[in-house]
């Protein structure tokens, strides 16, 4: 039994739905380079369309800070859209107030609205319950399938669910299933592999692994910090020596945890200088040996310099060999954060783990054991009267 409402258990026909997307998706020239976020929103769509209810789409774009902009407008996205879905697609200039009502009754049920950025209002980022209380006027149930946007506090994430019932959409649902598989109830031995530049950006991830999972690989330029923090020469690597005791600190209650940390063991460095950007063959080697053992994996960072050749190597050897284990049925894989798809992408396996997440700062704020607002508006369910 699911602990939130799922459009299986509302009756959405003829009914005027309110969809919080996430399409701050990336636009050159009106092209989109990347329709991930867009593509994971059809499934929501389509079954609203089907089932005949009158679409709202509310969403941001970019940060416009409370102001009008033209350059941060939605109108080119709801042209976008037009692409992907095969049924009337309106526009509302504003996201409130008579625009937002022409555009809306203009629209027939089965058909669909996009109105404008919400973030040119400033109490939308402030979660105004007035603003929110217009938002809500607009619909008669608020499906939230933004989970990229749930770390935010904001009017059209939290504040609607005060004056609506909230439910998840299915990229929503399947997104929070994917999560509790992996730190909620997962099957073990479960491994974590944190990548990325800083320890300073990720101390509250390490501490929150390090009491859940059996073991943590550490890549990037972060695991330079704990090389250094054992007294190994790590040349001109990037590192913080100034969080060399909090490295020393997540080590030792790695080790009171019976967390198997793991750290490169060899490197890859370019030919002029003593300059660590890739883990080494041996340490690959470890990682897989490592992940022969786990029945569990979540990622989140390379584990080098992956964007330069040839220091792709080492993110790229772990990335397949997760793909392996998961086609093999003996590993449960989940992936997020925007370096760690592009890094899937660039390796051709960015569909094959068993869930990626194209939430960056939700992803690894729930990975880091935060409590998201988001999350807890939909837990709640929103108001049912």
């Amino acid at each position: 039994m699911s602990l939130f409402l799922t459009l299986d258990q509302v009756n959405v026909t003829q009914q005027n739905v309110l969809v919080r997307l996430d399409l701050n998706i990336p636009l050159k020239n009106q092209m989109v380079s990347d329709d991930t976020r867009l593509v994971r929103a059809l499934p929501t769509l389509h079954e609203l369309i089907k089932k005949n209810a009158r679409i709202i789409i509310l969403s941001h774009f970019g940060r416009p800070e409370g102001q009008i902009n033209p350059e941060f407008s939605l109108q080119p996205i709801a042209r976008i859209l037009k692409q992907y879905l095969d049924c009337l697609i309106n526009f509302g200039s504003d996201c409130v107030g008579e625009a937002a009502n022409f555009a809306i009754r203009h629209t027939p049920y089965g058909g669909m609205v996009l109105l404008e950025n919400l973030r040119f209002h400033p109490q939308e980022e402030q979660n105004d319950p007035q603003f929110a209380q217009q938002l809500a006027n607009l619909g008669d149930i608020f499906v939230n399938d933004a989970f990229s946007c749930s770390h935010r506090a904001h009017a059209s994430v939290v504040g609607i669910g005060d004056y609506l019932p909230v439910v998840a959409g299915r990229a929503m649902e399947a997104e929070l299933k994917a999560l509790q598989s992996i730190l909620g109830n997962p099957n073990r031995p479960l491994m974590a592999i944190v990548g990325g530049s800083k320890v300073s950006t990720k101390l509250e991830l390490l501490t929150n692994l390090i009491s859940k999972v059996d073991y943590l690989v550490l890549g990037g330029g972060m695991a330079n910090t704990f090389l250094l923090a054992q007294g190994i020469d790590i040349g001109e690597s990037l590192a913080e020596p100034d969080l060399v005791e909090q490295a020393r600190t997540i080590m030792a209650k790695a080790q009171e945890n019976k967390c198997t940390l793991i750290l490169p063991q060899d490197y890859a460095t370019p030919d002029d200088a003593f300059k660590i950007m890739d883990i080494g063959a041996t340490s690959i080697h470890t990682i897989q040996s490592a992940l022969d053992h786990c029945q569990t994996v979540v990622w989140n960072g390379p584990v080098g310099v992956f964007e330069v050749s040839p220091f792709e190597k080492g993110s790229m050897a772990i990335a397949h060999y997760i793909v392996q284990r998961t086609q093999e049925g003996k590993v449960v894989s989940v992936a997020g954060g925007g370096d760690t798809l592009a890094c899937l992408n660039k390796a051709g396996v960015g569909d094959q783990l068993t869930y990626t997440s194209t939430a960056g700062g939700a992803f690894l704020e729930w990975l880091e054991g935060k409590n998201l607002p988001g999350i807890r508006a939909l837990l709640a369910g929103g108001s049912k009267s």
